[in-house]
């Protein structure tokens, strides 16, 4: 971006901003319809927490290579566009795998296909965003971003919801559901194709991985901003094992089918506090020190766990519970990317957000099998006790990095 564009305070509402938001709630409509609607499927084909979490985890890990590559790849691309593109295409096709599926490994397949596409897109469409604003305002872009990405994320669920609210939820009601995710999943393809700019970037020389971010000067800082973002990814398993724990809990006082259909209401309550709070948070990490906003988002996590550990059948219980881990994925999605766009020059910075995306998918990964492998194998309780402490310890690992406030 041109110097004056910088220094125009109100530039970072721009078209691409506006594209990507758009882009985002289609896609989070149809991906967030089938993530609301998985864990009761797999109920219905007889499958457990173990299943499910090992599903999830080996699709973030899968997606967290695919991650490391794109972010580097992206930052000597000549046309983004076209990826991030590709990528919404096949995270938009994939979800209706599960239509065919009767079994654990056509849900695997179409979960990977799906994190592969988002692998494809999520850095070079992030390296893109904090390129096509003020550096000073990079923090309300993501927000912004963020906030239209969760519309899309509370949408999905509610569709799903209407629709399990006047149709038994049986196997071939999931099944349909799956292959309406279709029209959203394309369309968001479409909007971004027709409608996004790719930014005029400076390309990197051919290099290895860590030379153009082990020359910054801010380096040793985003080390340390990985560590902790690690550290914390090993506590931050996936939504739907919480929708598990509340289908199972609540399920032994109301009946199995409406704890089902709860559930997913639950989920749609969450992405709605994701929604609302996202532009607010990111404005706020404008102005504050961005690891206080942080350690405080990843706290609310000890929270959600410890409650989760507590077999506590009250739907008002776990409505409290979800409410607060939509306020902690709007912190971490927003405030963490901001904060690559602080540490890292532009020229790096699609590796860099690679690095991050990666950092993220390795965490859930292991913290959603590690859930499944102690749930089954000890008990819930034991599974989210671990989680809180792996919560606490990166919320203070985060807390005692020396980063600046917001420039804003």
């Amino acid at each position: 971006m041109t110097e004056p564009a910088r220094q125009n305070r109100s530039a970072w509402l721009n078209r691409n901003v506006i594209a990507m938001s758009v882009t985002s709630l289609l896609s989070d409509f149809g991906h967030e319809m089938a993530t609301a609607l998985l864990p009761g499927f797999t109920a219905t084909l007889g499958l457990g927490a173990l299943a499910l979490g090992a599903i999830e985890g080996i699709a973030d890990g899968v997606a967290s290579v695919v991650k490391l590559w794109a972010g580097r790849a992206s930052d000597r691309l000549p046309n983004r566009k076209a990826v991030v593109t590709a990528g919404y295409v096949l995270t938009g096709a994939s979800k209706a795998l599960f239509a065919l599926a009767h079994g654990w490994p056509i849900i695997l397949a179409g979960r990977v296909s799906a994190w592969f596409g988002r692998g494809i897109r999520g850095p070079v469409r992030d390296a893109m965003l904090a390129e096509s604003v003020p550096l000073a305002q990079v923090g309300r872009a993501f927000g912004f971003h963020r906030a239209g990405d969760t519309v899309g994320a509370v949408l999905g669920p509610l569709a799903a919801l209407w629709m399990l609210t006047w149709l038994a939820p049986r196997d071939a009601t999931y099944r349909t559901l799956f292959l309406w995710t279709l029209v959203p999943g394309l369309a968001s393809a479409l909007v971004f194709g027709l409608w996004t700019r790719d930014p005029d970037h400076r390309r990197l020389a051919p290099g290895g991985f860590a030379a153009p971010i082990g020359t910054d000067r801010g380096s040793p800082t985003f080390k340390r901003f990985l560590a902790a973002v690690a550290v914390f990814g090993l506590a931050d398993f996936a939504p739907t094992l919480l929708m598990l724990r509340a289908t199972g809990v609540l399920g032994t006082a109301i009946g199995l089918d409406r704890a089902m259909t709860i559930a997913v209401g639950l989920y749609a309550a969450r992405n709605a506090i994701y929604a609302a709070a996202s532009f607010p948070i990111g404005a706020l990490s404008d102005r504050m020190p961005r690891q206080f906003v942080l350690a405080g988002g990843y706290a609310l996590l000890i929270i959600v766990a410890a409650g989760a550990a507590l077999p506590v059948a009250d739907v008002r219980f776990f409505l409290a519970l979800f409410c607060l881990s939509g306020l902690l994925a709007a912190v971490q999605d927003t405030v963490e990317g901001a904060t690559v766009a602080d540490l890292v020059p532009t020229p790096s910075r699609g590796r860099a957000y690679g690095a991050l995306a990666a950092v993220n998918g390795i965490g859930d990964l292991f913290s959603s099998v590690i859930v499944g492998v102690l749930w089954k194998w000890g008990s819930p309780a034991v599974a989210f006790g671990v989680v809180t402490i792996l919560a606490a310890a990166g919320s203070v690992l985060m807390a005692t990095l020396p980063l600046k406030k917001g420039t804003a």
